[in-house]
């Protein structure tokens, strides 16, 4: 440190410089690379509904696998285009209670029910599966809605995809195991 008539100048405050007009320029220029690339995807709805629906759907179809294995009772998925639902029974009549009330309740393809496990389609995205709805058996094994134990016409691994903002997400559930994955 050297100091000289009541001012000291340390020798780390003299070495030290700050950016140099390059360094900010290629900040800049990346920051604007960013900005043209990345920041339109934070503004459009449709990727994170895509995203969200995308992961209820998965979580629907898990819970209704599990609901069945753990009551000993067929549970039902319904496909209809405008929302997934769980039932138990084929034409919904006995409703899959919503875990905490997570239903979509301001949905009138829900029935306008909080109460129970169905989700509604968001706008702008749309899914389409091979079959319009499937149950689960006591031990979770995927059946058609036709279908009566033990024989099974759930032949092929079924895909549900969900698609909304240009590209199309997937949620597969096995034939054998009912094992649900994307």
């Amino acid at each position: 440190m050297r100091c000289s008539s009541q001012i000291c100048v340390s020798a780390v405050h003299k070495n030290a410089r700050g950016f140099t007009l390059v360094e900010l320029i290629m900040v800049m220029i990346i920051v604007g690379i960013l900005a043209v690339t990345a920041l339109p995807r934070f503004f459009q709805r449709q990727t994170f509904d895509a995203r969200a629906f995308s992961d209820r759907v998965f979580s629907v179809v898990s819970y209704a696998q599990k609901t069945a294995v753990a009551q000993h009772r067929p549970v039902f998925v319904r496909l209809n285009g405008a929302s997934v639902a769980a039932c138990f029974d084929a034409t919904c009549a006995t409703r899959v209670p919503a875990p905490a009330g997570t239903g979509s309740a301001a949905s009138a393809a829900c029935s306008n029910d909080a109460n129970w496990l169905c989700i509604a389609t968001p706008t702008g995205i749309t899914y389409s599966s091979a079959k319009p709805g499937f149950y689960f058996n006591a031990l979770g094994k995927p059946f058609n809605m036709t279908d009566t134990e033990p024989a099974s016409g759930f032949t092929a691994q079924l895909d549900i995809a969900i698609s909304g903002d240009g590209t199309t997400r997937h949620v597969y559930i096995e034939q054998e195991t009912g094992y649900v994955h994307r």
